[in-house]
């Protein structure tokens, strides 16, 4: 299906990016775009992949001439361009606002104009019942991506635009991970924020899975949530702590702003009427228009008792934990770097 196709990533050179590259790049595609703002970031892509394939282009989805240029005939396109950084978005909620809603609808109303016809948006658990900026601006961009599904311009050119949700992808630039292993490797203590706090555990492999998943089975508006195990933020820490051998002392230092005791992908509403597709949930758009009484139908699905968060899926022990960490390209690099350290 990508064969000779055109694809766009917005924030391409971040995380999810980079392991959309891995998989990509040995395919047919014919042209994968890379969006972002980044020079520096984009370099060192270029140098590091060296693939005629690759398009780098520098752009800021703020800015819609730059986004809607760039965009003249793409096929596909990802959106992962975002504010992630919880504590950052609470202290600056208006760049969040620039960046996460008004930036996504600036690449909404590209690729409505530009006819594309797979527009993916990145989500997050924390759109769901969101208490901070990043995920209630993140919500916000769920309800743009329903709505542009809606614009006649794209029904008309049988285009079909999603969400994707996330919980804690592992390893992703600027998460724990990395930060507990510098801390590890500096002998410094590891700041866990609360022992009882857990975060769902998803590897990049699981994120780039859960895009291939949504494109090839969306229907216009749909949510797609992949199950995932979840763990506390102590067992994480002990974890790691126990794969590197450390001694490093575990300071318990408090929530940051905005941050919830666990994270939630699937509300209660949302549960109520989604799909389960075996290891993913399908939250379908509600595509009805506002003449409400033309639509004749019997109750509604019952309310579900339980959303779907990281407090009631599988919880990870230590060793569990340990063996997905060890799958993470970065923890065993991490790992042989320390073992080639001490030879």
């Amino acid at each position: 299906m990508f064969k000779d196709k055109v694809l766009m990533i917005t924030g391409g050179t971040g995380s999810f990016g980079n392991a959309v590259l891995d998989k990509f790049l040995d395919s047919e595609i014919k042209e994968i775009r890379i969006f972002s703002r980044d020079e520096k970031k984009q370099e060192d892509m270029r140098i590091n992949y060296k693939n005629d394939k690759l398009n780098f282009i520098v752009g800021d989805i703020r800015d819609f001439d730059s986004i809607n240029n760039a965009m003249r005939g793409v096929d596909y396109l990802f959106h992962a361009a975002a504010l992630k950084q919880v504590p950052s978005c609470e202290f600056y909620p208006l760049q969040a606002v620039k960046t996460n809603i008004l930036g996504a609808e600036n690449v909404l109303e590209a690729a409505a104009r530009n006819k594309v016809k797979k527009t993916i948006v990145l989500s997050t658990d924390k759109a769901v019942y969101p208490i901070n900026t990043m995920g209630m601006s993140k919500a916000m961009m769920e309800k743009l991506a329903i709505s542009k599904s809606r614009d006649p311009r794209v029904q008309e050119n049988d285009g079909v635009i999603c969400a994707t949700r996330y919980g804690n992808v592992m390893a992703s630039r600027g998460s724990i991970i990395p930060l507990f292993i510098k801390q590890i490797k500096e002998g410094k203590e590891l700041t866990v924020t609360n022992t009882r706090m857990t975060r769902f555990m998803m590897s990049l492999k699981d994120s780039v899975d859960l895009v291939m998943f949504a494109f090839q089975n969306a229907n216009p508006g749909d949510i797609f949530v992949q199950k995932s195990p979840a763990a506390t933020i102590l067992t994480l820490a002990e974890a790691l702590k126990s794969l590197f051998k450390a001694e490093n002392k575990i300071t318990i230092i408090g929530a940051r702003h905005g941050e919830k005791m666990y994270e939630t992908l699937c509300g209660k509403e949302e549960m109520s009427k989604s799909e389960d597709l075996e290891h993913y949930y399908r939250v379908p758009a509600d595509m009805r228009d506002l003449n409400y009484t033309k639509y004749v139908q019997e109750d509604g699905p019952r309310l579900q008792d339980e959303e779907y968060n990281s407090d009631n899926t599988q919880q990870l022990n230590v060793e569990e934990l340990k063996e997905l960490l060890l799958t993470i390209d970065y923890v065993r690099e991490e790992l042989s770097l320390q073992d080639t350290n001490n030879i």
